[in-house]
C-alpha cells in the first residue's frame, strides 16, 4: 500500500485514535505507505500527549535536572539520588486521572501499581508511597463515591503489595467534581549493583517478556489519557486496566532477584501503551531495533488480534533484555516465583519496531518514530493575562467587610474568629485527612518514622534489606523524607507565583521535620494546552517551576505530564480543572534522632514565628479563609521571597539539629492561627498566645493576621531550657525575622489569642476544635 493509495480509515476513524489530520499526514510521510490498523494504533498511543509529551516538552526543557546528588534525571522510569555510604534512593511520581474518573477502585488501585513498576525497573525496592489526590466537593453524591472508591483502590493494591502509604494530600473543591486527580509518588532504595537502565542493547541479545498475561484490559489507555472526558466516556471501561497486587509482589522479588544475576541487560515496565512503549522506547533508547513475535505472549483471551496486543495495558509485565545465552536462568527465576517468562523477541541491527503475528509481518515502524522524534507543537502564549486572571488581580481586602476584634459581618450574621476558625478546621481541604490514612497500612516494612497526620513530612528509615555492594550500612540512623504538594487556588490565580509557592511549601514541609531538601519529582496536571488560557496556564507554572527549583536547588529527576483534564458536560462544553502541578519532593536525613512532628510537646515551651511577622501584611487573595467564609476566589496569591524561605527553613532545620526545636509546623492553608490549632490538636495540648498588635490595629485587618497565608512562615517551640541558645542563633541570622508568639499549656487552656492590650481574639476548648479538626470528612461521608 504506497503513500499515493487511498486512505484505508475514515476521518472518524483516524481520529480515533487520537490522531490529527495532519499528524496522519505525517505518518504516512514517515513510513512512505499508510499503516494498517495496528501500526495506526501504536502511532495513536506513542503520539499521545501522556506518552510523548508533544505540547509540554518545550517547556520541560528549562526545568533544572542536574545537581551534585543526581545519579540518573529524566528519560528514564524513575530519577535516582545518591544519599552517601552508598545508599541511592529511586523515586517518580505518576498519574491515573482519567481510569480513576471512570472506574475509581481500579482506576487508583493500577496507579499504585504502575508507579511501583517504575521505582523496581531501576533495581530498586520500593519503602514508601504518597498519593496526591483531588475531588470535588464532599457535599455531592458522585463525588463522595469516586472518593471512596479511589481511597479503597489505593489501600488495597499498597496493603496487598506491601509497601507502606506514607503520606499524601487531598484537596476538596468543585473545579475537580467531574475530573479527579489521582498523582501517586513511589520511592525505593537501590539493591542492585548496578542502576537498570532501560535501552536496549547487543545484537542478537534476547528479548524476554515477563510478568502476568495480556488481555485486553486497559486497551489504548493512553489515548485514553490524553482526551477530555465526556459521557461518554463511563462506556470507556475497558481503557481502564485491572491490577493484581499479590502478582506485582512476586514480580518485584523476581526482578530484583533476576537483575542482581547480571544477566540482564535492560528492563523496561509495560506501563502506558503496553507491548507499542516498551519495546519502541527500549529500541529507540539504545540505537537498535527489536524484533517481537506476537504469537509468544502469554494470553489471557483468546482471539486477540496484533491491534489489541500492542495496545494492551494489562498490568504487571515487563521486557527485559537479556545476554544472550542466559535467558533460561532468568526464565526460572520468573516459573519459580509463578509468573510467566518466556523469548519473545530479538535486538535486531536495523532501529525498527518489527512486530510478528502468525508468521506475518503485523507492523512495522521506525523506533525513533514512536519514542523520540514525535511532533511537538510549540504554541503561541497568550499577550497579556487571561480576562479572568486580570479581574482577579483587581480584587482587594477593601472590598470585604469592616472587621474589628469581635469578629466580621458576613451576609448579615456575624462571626466571631473563633466562629471563622472552626468553620476552616472543619473545612475538607484543612481537616484531618485520618478517615483516609487510617485505612492504609503505613507502617508495613517498620521502618515509617513519623506516621501520617504527625509531621509535614513523612519520614522514612533507611534500612537496605541487604547489604549491597560498595554500600557501608554502619547504621539505621539516616532516612529520607518525602513530601507532595500543591496549592491549585494559588496557581489558578497565578501561574507563575502559584507554581513557585508549589515548591518553597515542599521545602517547607521537608525542613519543618529536619530534612536538606535535594530533588523533585513533578506532575503536571492541566487542561487543553490546545485552548490559549490552559497553556497560558501550563506555560507560566512550568516558569514558575523551574525558577523555584534553581532558587531552592531542588533539581528535577523526572515526572510526568497530565494534560487534557477537562470534562465535557451533556452540552459539550469543556470544564477545564484548576491547573495543578504536584511537586514530589525527597530531602535526606543524616540523623534520625534529630527529627520533629508538628505537635507541641510539653507544656510551658515557647512558640516562635519564624518568617514575616504578625505586624507585616501578609495575603488574604487566594486565601482558602476567603473562599470558605466569603466565597470569593480572586486576588493574587503570595509572592515567594526565596532568601527568606532558605534563610527561614535553614534555621528551622538547624534548631531541630541542635535539639533545640521539640516541633515545627508551616502556616499554610488557613494561616497562623488554623497552623497553631493543628498544633495544638497534633500534640493534644493548648497555647496560649499574644500577638504583637493591640486591639486597635491600624493598617491592618485582623482576618489578614489571623487566616492570611504566605511569608515564608514556619511555627516552631523551644524548651525553656533552650530559649537562651535558640534566640541568639536566630538574632544572628534571621534578624527581626522571628518573634515570641507565646507559649504551650495544658489540654485544659486550650487555644487562647490576645492582643498585647489582653483583648481576647480567640478563646476555644481543645476539645471544640479536635472534634471540627478530626471528624470533618467522616461527617460529610454519613
Amino acid at each position: 500500500m504506497t503513500a499515493s493509495s487511498a486512505v484505508p480509515f475514515s476521518p472518524a476513524e483516524i481520529a480515533s485514535q487520537g490522531i490529527k489530520p495532519e499528524e496522519y499526514q505525517d505518518i504516512v510521510a514517515r513510513l512512505g505507505r499508510h499503516p494498517n490498523k495496528a501500526e495506526l494504533g501504536m502511532f495513536g498511543v506513542m503520539w499521545s500527549e501522556h506518552c510523548c509529551y508533544k505540547n509540554s516538552r518545550p517547556l520541560l526543557k528549562q526545568f533544572p535536572t542536574t545537581g551534585k546528588r543526581v545519579l540518573v534525571g529524566p528519560g528514564e522510569n524513575a530519577g535516582v539520588v545518591d544519599l552517601g555510604n552508598g545508599l541511592q534512593l529511586a523515586f517518580k511520581i505518576e498519574s491515573h486521572n482519567h481510569p480513576s474518573a471512570v472506574e475509581p477502585f481500579q482506576g487508583a488501585a493500577t496507579g499504585v501499581g504502575g508507579i511501583l513498576r517504575d521505582i523496581f525497573t531501576m533495581g530498586a525496592r520500593p519503602i514508601a508511597v504518597l498519593n496526591s489526590l483531588r475531588f470535588g466537593s464532599l457535599e455531592d453524591a458522585k463525588t463522595r463515591r469516586l472518593f471512596q472508591g479511589v481511597v479503597a483502590g489505593i489501600s488495597h493494591y499498597g496493603n496487598s503489595v506491601g509497601v507502606p502509604t506514607v503520606g499524601g494530600e487531598v484537596y476538596f473543591d468543585p473545579a475537580y467534581s467531574g475530573n479527579p486527580l489521582v498523582n501517586v509518588m513511589a520511592l525505593g532504595l537501590m539493591e542492585t549493583p548496578e542502576i537498570v537502565k532501560s535501552g536496549a542493547a547487543g545484537l542478537g541479545n534476547p528479548v524476554l517478556y515477563v510478568g502476568s498475561t495480556t488481555g485486553r484490559d486497559g486497551m489504548g489507555g493512553a489515548s485514553f489519557a490524553s482526551a477530555e472526558l465526556s459521557d461518554a466516556s463511563l462506556d470507556n471501561r475497558p481503557a481502564v486496566q485491572v491490577g493484581d497486587p499479590f502478582l506485582e509482589k512476586s514480580l518485584i522479588e523476581a526482578c530484583l532477584e533476576a537483575f542482581k544475576t547480571g544477566a540482564v541487560v535492560a528492563a523496561q515496565d509495560m506501563g502506558a501503551a503496553g507491548i507499542t512503549c516498551s519495546t519502541a522506547e527500549m529500541a529507540a533508547k539504545g540505537g537498535v531495533g527489536i524484533e517481537f513475535d506476537l504469537d509468544k505472549i502469554p494470553v489471557r483471551e483468546l482471539g486477540m488480534v496484533p491491534y489489541e496486543y500492542l495496545l494492551s495495558e494489562s498490568q504487571e509485565r515487563m521486557l527485559f533484555v537479556a545476554h544472550k545465552g542466559r535467558e533460561q536462568e532468568l526464565i526460572d527465576i520468573f516459573h519459580r516465583w509463578g509468573l510467566q517468562a518466556v523469548v519473545a523477541g530479538t535486538v535486531i541491527e536495523n532501529p525498527i519496531v518489527k512486530i510478528l503475528f502468525e508468521g506475518k509481518v503485523a507492523a512495522e515502524i521506525p523506533s525513533t518514530a514512536l519514542a523520540d522524534n514525535t511532533p511537538i507543537y510549540h504554541r503561541e502564549l497568550m499577550a497579556e493575562p487571561p480576562e479572568y486572571a486580570r479581574t482577579a488581580w483587581e480584587w482587594s481586602a477593601d472590598s470585604l467587610p469592616v472587621c474589628t476584634v469581635a469578629g466580621i459581618e458576613v451576609q448579615g450574621k456575624q462571626h466571631s474568629w473563633n466562629d471563622v476558625l472552626l468553620t476552616l478546621l472543619d473545612t475538607p481541604t484543612i481537616a484531618s485527612k485520618r478517615w483516609i490514612y487510617r485505612q492504609y497500612d503505613h507502617q508495613v516494612q517498620n521502618n515509617t518514622v513519623m506516621l501520617p497526620g504527625g509531621a509535614d513530612a513523612a519520614v522514612i528509615r533507611l534500612r537496605p534489606l541487604e547489604q549491597k555492594e560498595g554500600a557501608v550500612i554502619s547504621n539505621t540512623f539516616t532516612g529520607v523524607a518525602a513530601t507532595v504538594d500543591c496549592n491549585p487556588r494559588y496557581v489558578y490565580l497565578d501561574p507563575y507565583e502559584g507554581a513557585k509557592a508549589v515548591v518553597a511549601e515542599a521545602a517547607r514541609n521537608l525542613s519543618c521535620v529536619g530534612a536538606e531538601p535535594i530533588a523533585v519529582t513533578d506532575n503536571l496536571n492541566f487542561g487543553s494546552p490546545e485552548k490559549p488560557i490552559g497553556y497560558w496556564q501550563l506555560h507560566e507554572a512550568c516558569r514558575g517551576l523551574a525558577e523555584a527549583c534553581g532558587e531552592l536547588e531542588t533539581p528535577v529527576t523526572g515526572g510526568n505530564v497530565s494534560l487534557y483534564n477537562e470534562t465535557l458536560d451533556s452540552q459539550g462544553n469543556p470544564q477545564p480543572i484548576y491547573p495543578t502541578p504536584v511537586i514530589g519532593m525527597v530531602g535526606y536525613i543524616a540523623d534520625l534522632s534529630k527529627v520533629c512532628g508538628q505537635g507541641w510537646k510539653n507544656a510551658g515551651d515557647i512558640i516562635y514565628l519564624l518568617g514575616t511577622p504578625v505586624e507585616s501584611k501578609v495575603e488574604l487573595g487566594a486565601s482558602e479563609y476567603l473562599a470558605t467564609i466569603h466565597n470569593t476566589v480572586a486576588g493574587k496569591p503570595p509572592r515567594v521571597n526565596f532568601e527568606l524561605e532558605r534563610t527561614v527553613q535553614k534555621a528551622c532545620r538547624e534548631g531541630i539539629h541542635q535539639g533545640w526545636v521539640n516541633a515545627a509546623h508551616d502556616s499554610a492553608e488557613g494561616g497562623l492561627i488554623v497552623a497553631v490549632a493543628e498544633s495544638c490538636i497534633s500534640g493534644n495540648l493548648g497555647a496560649k498566645i499574644q500577638l504583637n498588635l493591640p486591639g486597635d490595629i491600624s493598617g491592618l485587618r485582623w482576618d489578614e493576621v489571623l487566616f492570611g497565608e504566605g511569608g515564608a512562615r514556619i511555627l516552631v517551640s523551644v524548651p525553656l531550657v533552650h530559649q537562651q541558645a535558640w534566640e541568639s542563633y536566630l538574632g544572628e541570622n534571621l534578624g527581626n525575622q522571628w518573634q515570641q508568639l507565646g507559649t504551650v499549656e495544658s489540654q485544659d487552656q486550650g487555644l487562647q489569642v490576645f492582643t498585647t492590650d489582653s483583648q481576647s481574639l480567640v478563646e476555644v476548648e481543645l476539645k471544640v476544635i479536635c472534634d471540627r479538626f478530626l471528624n470533618a470528612i467522616e461527617r460529610r461521608l454519613g
